[in-house]
């Protein structure tokens, strides 16, 4: 059977208290809208319709992916939303109704009720059992445990005020029962809107089977209405991940201190440290270390590295059994060899460091390319750039860097040579040379420093 989806996302948000559209705040370094696309997409859905409305012309530049947009000029209520995508939808498909600041739905949730409705027929409703309802529809069954109506929390009844079992807001049915059902709401309420959860009650009294399908963790159907419930949020997709991770293998010193912003692969006895950032995609491969407080986005670390506290890698390879940081910064594009050592406040950009070259510390390697067996010494610098363009330094292998150095790109340095320390380099320098540009030094006996005029 076909599967549309129809997600909600015309709302402000106004308890979120910023210009930004509510479906836009992120979680997991992905919005909330695109948290929910990627589980609706695992329905293998014919179509996805996207009601949007409030920063309509924001949320679809910041949406991934191509699917039908479907504005709702007037916010009449979230039956009204429905109602501007039904046209699109086939009357045989099966609809999904999804809240695009529900992101921490499970595509497993999503099955099952899709699969109940297919054997029941009618429609379904996603409930939750929480320890507050407070301020959320309740589910009210009746004797057979069918779904006979939602109640809104201000229009419950005391005896319905202890119900905790709630709508979700997900909802399943046939497009043509949803559009029979649709056209019988009225907005005779307070805020003169259309609700979707009225087709229950407007169901049961046409003898069309309600299903309430409860969720198996009432969290995964948190819907985020503020910067609290955003936080919240995020700590429980965290420790959600961290969980599936551990279970597969990953060492996590502390869940609660591991944010994964991205898609982390890892082999097989690979640590990772508090406080560590994972963004984009990031692969590691066994026996590898991630010290303290480190930031890996878009790279890839192979096996027995290790990577010690508070080091940033962007968009770069590590080689095997490297030893990196504390406190090192490698910027986009750089290559990394096996053996490879790049030691504390050294800062590597756009450069190839091949097997067993160091830099211990204090250093910039801007647009370079560093030989085998290389010494780079503290202090050095590859001096790229010129006030208007970038310029590359090519060092080849066995190559001693003494430190204090400055490399003046374009420059090549030439196999097996040495440069003393405080060296300037503007010149090419052959093969096992050695190159030194210091001043002779000057002793001057009983010298008098200079004082302050009284």
């Amino acid at each position: 059977m076909s599967i549309e989806v129809i997600v909600l996302a015309a709302g402000k948000g106004s308890r979120m208290r910023t210009h930004l559209p509510k479906v836009l705040h992120k979680i997991g370094g992905k919005t909330l809208l695109d948290n929910v696309l990627d589980t609706a997409k695992k329905l293998n859905p014919s179509n996805i319709h996207i009601i949007y409305g409030f920063g309509g012309a924001e949320v679809r530049k910041n949406t991934l992916g191509e699917y039908n947009w479907v504005e709702q000029t007037s916010l009449l209520g979230t039956g009204h939303a429905v109602m501007q995508a039904l046209p699109s939808c086939n009357d045989e498909s099966m609809v999904v109704t999804l809240l695009g600041d529900m992101p921490l739905l499970r595509i497993e949730s999503l099955e099952e009720i899709v699969k109940i409705t297919e054997n029941n027929e009618g429609i379904s409703v996603l409930t939750a059992k929480v320890l507050n309802p407070f301020g959320l529809g309740r589910i009210v069954r009746n004797s057979n445990n069918d779904v006979q109506k939602i109640v809104e929390e201000k229009d419950c009844s005391e005896s319905e005020k202890n119900i905790t079992e709630i709508n979700t807001g997900v909802f399943v049915g046939k497009a043509k029962l949803f559009k029979e059902l649709l056209a019988k709401v009225d907005n005779n309420n307070n805020q003169k809107e259309y609700y979707l959860t009225d087709i229950v009650a407007i169901a049961n009294s046409l003898n069309i089977k309600v299903n309430g399908v409860v969720a198996s963790c009432a969290e995964e159907c948190m819907g985020i209405n503020d910067k609290v419930q955003l936080a919240q949020a995020e700590r429980f997709y965290q420790q959600r991940l961290c969980t599936e991770y551990m279970q597969k293998g990953l060492i996590i010193a502390d869940p609660n201190r591991l944010d994964i912003r991205g898609n982390l692969t890892f082999g097989a006895n690979t640590f990772v440290d508090v406080n560590v950032i994972i963004e984009g995609n990031v692969e590691l491969g066994d026996d590898v270390v991630i010290g303290a407080g480190c930031v890996l986005k878009d790279c890839s670390i192979s096996n027995g590295s290790v990577i010690s506290p508070y080091t940033v890698i962007e968009s770069s390879k590590i080689g095997e059994k490297a030893t990196l940081g504390p406190f090192a910064r490698f910027r986009p594009g750089c290559v990394l060899e096996n053996n490879v050592h790049v030691g504390n406040f050294v800062e590597v950009k756009k450069s190839t460091l091949k097997n067993g070259t160091k830099s211990g510390h204090l250093s910039y390697l801007g647009d370079s390319i560093i030989g085998e067996n290389v010494n780079i010494g503290a202090g050095t610098i590859t001096c790229n750039y010129d006030g208007a363009n970038k310029w590359q330094t090519i060092i080849g292998d066995d190559v001693f860097v003494g430190s204090d150095t400055q490399l003046v790109a374009p420059v090549e340095v030439g196999k097996g040579a040495t440069i003393g320390a405080g060296t300037t380099v503007t010149k090419n320098v052959p093969e096992n040379a050695l190159v030194i540009t210091r001043a002779p030094t000057r002793v001057i006996s009983a010298w008098s420093r200079p004082t302050k005029k009284k």
